[in-house]
């Protein structure tokens, strides 16, 4: 069996202040993060416990994650475990960086997201350059504000052209990008123009519900972070029974970790087995 799943236990705090994140500085309380450590566990001991599953996962947590030891402990655990063959998380990159020594660096990546209100360009490339010389794959993005561009630009600059720079597309706001600023944003992001629209979905076969679930702090599993429905129980003996082809049951798709799992998108080709990390096959800069 193979099988990706998007890890979301219920950690929601952050470090960073982000003006469009709920999340922004927000703490939680000891009994919180036992919570959450406890379901990260949990969550590493049923991986641990499976080695008949082709197993991929990716930690999409509210808030930053990797400032926390048990998150860091999780992925030494996962990717030095034979039959995971990625474990990725999105991450800030504010942390410090030694305790990817423990891991398996063929599984390890991480999605990074400079914010550039909250962190330097110097301090966030630097750490980028700390974790190509210990050996980690990485992709590095940033939400496409247009009072960042100058920003997104120099970091493009900043970066060795072999590191994948992405840019999500800021959507709140329609025709919120002129046709050049799309332009100077494809330069730098080849595949932005697919983030930067809602894929209609509706009626659509999808990976997500039967080689691709999303998972919560109790287990429960949904096709993905966007169709609610539970589909079942990942500490329930014979949950595989849920998963199955069915098609999309929402409108339209716009976020990557979603749509990147249409069938009809075929972006399996582009990303090839960097898929959960966000790494294309081939990176293009122009």
């Amino acid at each position: 069996m193979t099988l990706s799943i998007l890890y979301r236990g219920p950690l929601s705090s952050c470090n960073y202040a982000c003006g469009y994140c709920p999340f922004a500085k927000r703490t939680e309380t000891r009994a919180e993060l036992d919570a959450d450590r406890a379901a990260l566990e949990r969550f590493t001991a049923w991986a641990t416990a499976r080695p008949d599953i082709d197993l991929g996962v990716l930690f999409t947590p509210w808030g930053e994650a990797l400032v926390r030891p048990w998150y860091q402990a999780a992925l030494a655990t996962l990717t030095n475990l034979p039959h995971v063959r990625r474990a990725a998380i999105q991450t800030n990159l504010s942390c410090k960086l030694d305790w990817v020594e423990a891991c398996d660096r063929d599984a390890l990546a991480l999605w990074c997201t400079f914010h550039p209100n909250e962190t330097t360009r110097d301090r966030f490339v630097a750490k980028c350059g700390e974790l190509r010389a210990r050996g980690v794959r990485f992709s590095v993005g940033v939400v496409g504000l247009k009072e960042h561009l100058a920003e997104i630009d120099a970091l493009r600059a900043d970066l060795p052209p072999d590191v994948y720079v992405w840019v999500n597309a800021s959507k709140r706001e329609s025709n919120y990008y002129t046709p050049e600023v799309v332009a100077q944003l494809t330069a730098i992001d080849p595949h932005f123009p697919t983030n930067n629209q809602y894929h209609a979905s509706l009626g659509e076969p999808c990976r997500a519900g039967h080689q691709v679930v999303a998972v919560d702090g109790d287990g429960t599993i949904t096709r993905c972070h966007f169709i609610k429905r539970p589909l079942g129980n990942l500490y329930a003996p014979g949950f595989e029974a849920a998963l199955f082809d069915r098609p999309c049951t929402n409108d339209a798709c716009g976020c990557h970790i979603g749509y990147a799992h249409l069938d009809r998108l075929n972006l399996g080709t582009v990303y090839g087995n960097g898929l959960l990390e966000r790494i294309p096959l081939v990176i293009c800069v122009q």
